[in-house]
């Protein structure tokens, strides 16, 4: 495993975004882990965030793309943390887009995007925190596709929690790939997560429960 995804995880678990316990999900679902990125609310949480999206972009990716669409809400300082750390690690300017929940009426940056304009021959990676149905890709791959002319390079997330989705045996990152024909990936996956934090954070009885929730809900 590369050294940035075992710092992100370490970062996770340190800013209290990654929690283990009992976990209530909106699915239904009992989980003995949550993710919730809007537990980055500092300005450092935010910096070291954007490096580790960079990170792992620029890994998956490259440099091919011209835009960075974070959808409202959680996308909206996503994407803006990981343009500038990608400025700065890899010296290429990548402009930020988000949508705005209610199109602007007014004004000169008027109407449902915010931030860049996208335009045709863009090519856009979509950022969000975390998937677990799939249903958010719904909403926001129309409003890229609206704009023109656009190539989407693939979808980024913090987490792959690798578990199905709502009414599929499949994972909601391999949904979306296999739905829009564009990767979806993760920073990390829980495998990692668990692979690196076995015999400090996660004890061994903690160990067991999570095999016991994949057991019933991994995605195949």
């Amino acid at each position: 495993m590369e050294q940035y995804k075992k710092d992100f995880i370490d970062f996770m678990v340190q800013s209290q975004v990654l929690k283990f316990g009992s976990f209530t999900l909106k699915s239904g679902r009992q989980s003995p882990f949550f993710m919730n990125a809007g537990g980055y609310v500092t300005g450092s949480q935010l910096s070291k965030l954007g490096e580790y999206y960079a990170k792992a972009i620029h890994e998956n990716f490259g440099d091919d793309f011209d835009v960075l669409f974070g959808p409202a809400y959680k996308g909206i300082p996503l994407s803006v943390a990981t343009v500038i750390a990608y400025s700065k690690l890899y010296g290429k300017e990548i402009r930020y887009c988000s949508n705005r929940k209610e199109a602007k009426d007014h004004g000169a940056d008027k109407g449902l995007l915010l931030g860049s304009d996208i335009k045709d021959g863009d090519r856009v990676v979509i950022i969000e925190d975390v998937t677990t149905s799939g249903k958010s890709i719904e909403e926001t791959y129309p409003i890229v596709a609206s704009q023109g002319k656009v190539k989407i390079v693939g979808e980024i997330v913090s987490l792959n929690r690798m578990e199905k989705a709502l009414d599929s045996d499949k994972s909601a990152l391999d949904i979306i790939t296999e739905k829009y024909g564009f990767p979806a990936i993760a920073i990390v996956t829980m495998k990692e997560v668990v692979e690196h934090l076995s015999g400090s954070v996660i004890t061994d009885e903690l160990k067991k429960e999570i095999d016991a929730y994949y057991a019933k809900w991994g995605a195949k």
